[in-house]
């Protein structure tokens, strides 16, 4: 529940409850985009860098009275060893990706945030998430009704003790593997099997969103995990009037495929196959070189074609771990079409960039337009949020330019009937 602002006053060691600050709450903190997005964030808040990337920094989206920088305030869960710092420097020792000035400047804030970190929960979440963990993270056992309760407790505990209006929770852990027994449609016949890790269905990134909802907390899937997509827990984001979205967030040659396939259909060009091969070498890509985790995200990026083109050409993915490459990932993708007369043609391209750098700036923009559409008195699954992601939860369409005027025509229409945030409590 959220913190109460009574006369009374304040509980000691909280702040007083202000409506303008909102809490962002990771799943996977210590990974490459959590701590991108911190590094990034702090530069934000000093104005040592230009938006570039944050989509929420242009018109019309700028009229929405969106939670400014310096009043998000993060926290989050991680089933790691090592410290929050030490794990953004290696964006630079091993990926050269974040000038190191700036990971130096941002050394206040990550201290300031480890003081929140909590150990996160390894039911269901697989076993090779599980051979990361920290030893003491994993000998913990808990039934997945306990793994819950003590998440909601965490994300209640830091609303309170921060004075927090809102908390948006958001899921940038690495892929776990689908789940292993089926989910119901029906959440009642879902929560008395919570007592036992043998008999739950719910793999650990539905258990984190269950604990969001309980908190009254927003929420949001940017990985391929189950997370909030079974029916039974949308069911639960509707009862409870939860905000959330997901899944998988769309950064690269996902990304790609659902710019160039609506060329293909409006040319009336046949694809009849499309190949992509995907390397790359982050703390993510070693999850996904085991087959079982790799399974989900193979299937998330594999199955927008078929929706945009009308029909289902020949495909395949691959996804292989390189260490060396670091955070850094290089997509090549080969596309055999056939135009007049039968003639095939091919076009190929090769999209390279870097991870973390293209996910953090959509993360804040998924915050800040999650907690808008909260305070716009919305709920469920947030369907004009569907251009950030490759599965997006409720939406058929995967034409991007379609997506991103979805996206627009919303921030248009309530840019008009803005007015300015209450401030305080």
């Amino acid at each position: 529940m959220p913190p109460s602002s009574s006369s009374s006053g304040p509980l000691p060691g909280s702040r007083p409850l202000s409506a303008s600050r909102v809490g962002l709450w990771l799943i996977g903190a210590k990974g490459g985009v959590a701590t991108t997005l911190m590094t990034g964030l702090a530069a934000l808040r000093r104005g040592a860098i230009d938006p570039v990337g944050v989509v929420t920094a242009m018109d019309p989206f700028t009229r929405l009275s969106l939670v400014d920088f310096a009043d998000i305030v993060v926290g989050g869960h991680d089933i790691r060893a090592g410290r929050l710092g030490d794990e953004a420097q290696r964006m630079w020792a091993e990926s050269r990706a974040i000038p190191p000035e700036l990971l130096a400047d941002a050394a206040g804030f990550f201290a300031e945030v480890e003081s929140r970190l909590r150990p996160g929960t390894l039911v269901a979440a697989g076993d090779k998430i599980r051979s990361l963990a920290d030893p003491r993270t994993a000998a913990v056992v808990e039934t997945p009704r306990a793994a819950v309760d003590r998440v909601r407790g965490d994300v209640e505990a830091f609303q309170k003790a921060e004075g927090l209006g809102h908390v948006v929770v958001v899921n940038v852990a690495s892929t776990e593997p689908p789940p292993a027994l089926p989910i119901p449609d029906d959440f009642a016949a879902v929560e008395p099997l919570l007592s036992s890790a043998e008999q739950c269905p719910l793999p650990a990134s539905s258990l984190y969103f269950l604990a969001a909802a309980e908190a009254g907390a927003s929420y949001i899937n940017f990985t391929p995990s189950t997370g909030s997509t079974p029916t039974c827990l949308q069911q639960v984001a509707i009862e409870r009037r939860i905000a959330h979205a997901g899944c998988d967030g769309k950064t690269g040659e996902t990304l790609l495929k659902s710019v160039l396939a609506p060329m293909f259909a409006a040319r009336n060009l046949e694809v009849m196959s499309w190949v992509g091969h995907n390397i790359f070498g982050n703390m993510d890509g070693k999850v996904l070189d085991d087959p079982r985790n790799k399974a989900a995200k193979v299937r998330s990026k594999d199955h927008l074609l078929a929706a945009i083109l009308g029909y289902p050409p020949q495909t395949h993915v691959s996804i292989e771990y390189i260490e060396s490459m670091g955070d850094w990932k290089t997509a090549w993708d080969h596309i055999h079409f056939r135009g007049f007369l039968g003639t095939p043609m091919t076009l190929q391209f090769t999209w390279q960039g870097c991870d973390s750098i293209l996910a953090a700036p959509l993360v804040l923009d998924l915050v800040r337009l999650v907690e808008r559409a909260r305070r716009a008195g919305e709920y469920g699954a947030i369907e004009w949020l569907s251009c950030f992601f490759k599965s997006p939860l409720n939406v058929a369409e995967q034409d991007f330019s379609k997506q991103v005027a979805m996206l627009d025509a919303w921030a248009r229409s309530h840019a008009e009937l803005t007015v300015s945030p209450a401030r305080g409590g």
